[in-house]
């Protein structure tokens, strides 16, 4: 269907090699570029299959799964590729030109939160301390206004919103406001509802639900945290991250406790949230910590 063509052309690699720009001299930092590139277009390749699911006119059950196959792979290929992050770069010059980043951060990816968006109902994603304390009338404003991820990149101390959280606000606050309530009718979850209730009783789907629950919101988180402990966690004090963020709090799943479809988990599964992972992953039990 194409007149000739290369390869070269065709995936534009002339272009794609020279996207990387270190600002230090430091060998390591392309690493750091690179994976980070990669990343997002793992994201936007779910977000492409999470798409086809929301705007399909005739939604079937198995259509669902085989998008939720591919959305699952994603994710395991980011999670089990994060080693390249853990161990493939040398400590001493990430915490050198880590300092030339500032105030950028991992935290300001947007398309994870679009992805957020586009799998569940947006109260899923207030912070959990006010998930049951929302008004009934509340606005889509007011659920932006309380998710969970801006605690992780808010001051502890004074409260105040860290420069990391101002900009990322500043540059997506409108698309994000839109996407909300582009997918309040139109989410996985809601998605998922507009399936037969035989559908809907499918082990294989709920399996594919559950496994891309837990891929998002345990599994990756939990991967960046032990990453975080590598690089900045020294005593008597950590380091802190490059947008100031949170990480100690924000990364670990029993603090966020944040879930796609709580409906498809027990009771005490959501209780345990993510702590399997966290003693997996760590060697040690999840410390105590207070949700955020």
């Amino acid at each position: 269907y194409a007149d000739y063509l290369t390869y070269w052309d065709y995936v534009h690699l002339d272009v794609l090699l020279n996207l990387q720009t270190p600002r230090t001299p430091f060998p390591d930092e392309q690493i750091f570029i690179m994976y980070h590139q990669i990343t997002e277009l793992y994201f936007k390749l779910a977000r492409h299959a999470i798409a086809q699911v929301c705007d399909h006119e005739d939604l079937t059950k198995q259509f669902f799964i085989d998008q939720l196959k591919r959305v699952n792979s994603y994710f395991k290929a980011l999670t089990h590729s994060f080693d390249i992050m853990v161990d493939g770069m040398y400590p001493d010059q990430f915490l050198k030109f880590r300092m030339a980043l500032l105030p950028a951060s991992g935290f300001q990816s947007a398309q994870y939160r679009m992805i957020e968006i586009a799998s569940s109902d947006v109260q899923n994603m207030v912070a959990f301390d006010m998930r049951d304390n929302m008004p009934a009338d509340a606005t889509t404003q007011d659920y932006y206004d309380n998710l969970y991820w801006k605690r992780g990149a808010t001051e502890l101390a004074s409260g105040q919103k860290t420069l990391t959280l101002k900009q990322f606000e500043k540059k997506y606050t409108d698309e994000f406001l839109r996407l909300i309530d582009s997918h309040k009718k139109k989410n996985l979850w809601q998605r998922y509802l507009s399936l037969s209730e035989e559908d809907r009783k499918d082990e294989a789907l709920i399996d594919e639900m559950r496994r891309f629950d837990s891929a998002a919101n345990i599994k990756w988180p939990m991967v960046h945290y032990k990453s975080a402990v590598r690089y900045l966690q020294r005593k008597p004090a950590d380091i802190k991250a490059t947008g100031g963020t949170n990480w100690q709090n924000y990364l670990p799943a029993r603090s966020r406790r944040v879930s796609f479809f709580p409906e498809l988990w027990t009771e005490e599964e959501i209780l345990q949230w993510g702590r399997k992972a966290y003693e997996e992953l760590m060697g040690v039990e999840p410390p105590s910590t207070s949700a955020q």
